[in-house]
This record gives C-alpha cells, structure tokens and sequence, in this order.
C-alpha cells in the first residue's frame, strides 16, 4: 500500500483516522520514554552530549527499523497477531483506537513521574484488554502468540541482567593491566558505539511492533478484522522513525537522568557493558520473534553491570520503584484498555 492509497483511506475512514493519529501518539510517547533507555548509559558518563546521542538515536532507529524489518519482521508478525477482535471490522477499529488511547494515557503518567515503563508491555497489555472487551471473554487472546510475551519477559530480565554481570566481570578482567586512562578514552568512545547499537535494536524491536498495529488498523478499515500477513512498505518504516526521533527529542531527558544516573552511578566500562549486554538480548529476541521490552532489557542489564562490581552500588529504592511500575504496566494497562474499549463501543458504535 502506498502513502496515498493509506492516505485516501484515511480521509474517507473517520475511524481510521483516529486510529492512525492514537497510534502516532502512541510512536511519540514511546520516543520520549523508551527510546531514551538506548541512550541513557552514554548521556549518563558524558561519552556524548544529549543533543548528539538524540540525533543519534533518531538516525539508529530508523536503521534498525528498516534493516530488522527486510531481513527478519517476526516480531512484527508476532504483534498482529496475537488479539483477535472479532468479525466486524467497524467495530475491531473501534475497539483499537481505544487501546491506543488507554496507552497514551498510561504512558503519559509514567512519563510525568519519570518512570521508564515498558511500552511494549502497554501496548501488549492495552489490545489485549481491548480484544477482550470487544469479545466479552479472553477468546479474543492468541495464546500461542501470547506465550512468547511471557517468554520475553524472562528473556529481558534473567538473561539482561546476567549478560550485564557477566560482560562488567569479563571486561574488567581483560583490561586489568592496561592504562587507565587509555581505557577510559577508549570506553568513551565504546559507549557511543553501544549507544548507536542500542538505539538500532530500539528500532528493530518497538518500531516493528508499533508498525503491525498501524497496519492492523488499515486492515480492519477495508473489512479485515482477523489474522493474516502483511508487507511493512518504506514509508512507514520512515514515519514511525521520525516520530519515534521526535518524542525522544521532547521528554527524553526525564528517563535518561532515572535510569542513567538515578538507578547506578556508572563508569565508562559499564556503560559499555550494560549497552553491549542489551544490545546482544534485543538482538537475540529480535531474530526469534520474542517481543521484548527495550526497558526492561537496558534496565536489568545496567542493574547487572552495577551488581557486578557490589550489590549496594545499584540504587535498590529506583529498582523497586521500576519493577513495581513493571508488574502493574499488564493488569493496569490491560484494564485501562478494557474499560476504554467498553466506553469507545458504547459511544461510537
């Protein structure tokens, strides 16, 4: 589908409409409280500036959204698939454009208070809940598709925060005897590398996610309301990574400063290490199809990193607050999505 072909389809589909604006919204807010997360370690030890590692991440994740997505748009398909909204596409367009309202609400309040809630978890969590309510039971879940969500919870937790301890360990061991400051000039520089590698995987995990469910949503405007395939086209690709680059710009430092110098004081190595750790788990789940949250996995991974040289280096009070705002991102958002479906059905049905 071309821009004008969606575009024409737009203008002669209100529905469509809403939900192409919420779903942009959702893209805008995920840029200002989960893409920072990729450049959160390089900010947080000075390896580059803030200006700098925003252009930066803008650039990175439009890579990583077009490059993952030719080569491997698993994740993509893992996400449009996984609700289904029932035979009526009306009322299917109906219900998502509710979802992707109570995501932006969700998300907007963890980014007044400066927390870096999953995304991709509210964004799981908010079309779930909205499938269920169209559907009046949880038929409307995939549960073969859902099970990878709790596989890469596990994925993004366990694995990033023992990659994060390992690679800190590894990497202290291997430059035990080198100049210090030669390191550190070396680390700076190693940082804005992982920091470039972070901001790609953003894009090829949550760009990836947020482009099914643009999709999604033109399918339910021209009748298709169940599962199926799909190409994702450039243009898309484009828009969801500038977007995506615009919210970073606005709201990104609230969550850099939280989960890069609130959480763990961190040395350049660790930095390195942490970005180096996520990096390789958001590839590892990418090309597997697991939907994974950026949050999650930069976060534990950095906790690891921080572990990894005492445990009373890590902040545990911000970690208690991050895990707690994690737990609740399924039930609240889940809810949050059920309720606004209910409402949207009642009013524009």
């Amino acid at each position: 589908m071309s821009f004008f072909e969606f575009f024409g389809q737009m203008l002669g589909n209100p529905m469509l409409l809403v939900s192409t604006v919420l779903t942009l919204g959702v893209i805008l807010v995920n840029g200002w409280t989960d893409a920072p997360n990729a450049i959160a370690t390089c900010v947080s030890t000075r390896a580059i500036s803030v200006r700098r590692a925003i252009i930066m991440a803008a650039i990175f994740n439009f890579l990583g959204v077009l490059v993952m997505t030719s080569v491997n748009a698993s994740v993509a398909f893992t996400i449009y698939n996984m609700v289904d909204f029932g035979g009526d596409s009306h009322l299917a367009l109906i219900a998502l454009c509710a979802a992707m309202a109570a995501i932006v609400i969700w998300a907007t309040a963890a980014w007044y208070f400066g927390i870096p809630t999953s995304e991709s978890h509210a964004l799981i969590a908010g079309v779930s809940g909205a499938a269920v309510a169209i559907q009046n039971s949880f038929s409307g879940i995939n549960g073969a598709e859902w099970i990878k969500v709790l596989y890469g919870i596990v994925l993004s937790t366990v694995l990033g925060f023992f990659l994060g301890f390992l690679s800190a360990k590894l990497t202290v061991l291997v430059f035990r005897n080198q100049n210090r400051l030669k390191t550190e000039r070396f680390f700076g520089g190693a940082q804005v590398a992982g920091g470039a590698a972070m901001a790609f995987m953003h894009g090829a995990q949550d760009g990836q996610k947020f482009m099914a469910i643009f999709l999604l949503g033109a399918a339910m405007a021209n009748g298709e309301s169940g599962a199926g395939s799909f190409v994702v086209p450039i243009w898309l690709m484009v828009l969801c990574s500038a977007v995506m680059g615009l919210g970073t710009s606005i709201g990104g430092y609230r969550i850099i400063k939280s989960v890069g110098m609130d959480m763990v004081k961190l040395k350049p190595y660790q930095g390195f290490a942490a970005d180096f750790s996520a990096t390789l788990c958001l590839l590892l789940s990418s090309l597997t199809g697991i939907p994974v949250s950026t949050t999650h996995t930069k976060t534990t991974a950095i906790m690891g990193v921080g572990a990894a040289r005492r445990m009373s280096n890590v902040n545990w009070s911000v970690v208690k607050e991050l895990v707690m705002t994690w737990v609740f991102t399924f039930p609240g958002c889940g809810l949050l999505g059920f309720f606004m479906a209910k409402l949207f059905l009642m009013l524009f049905a």
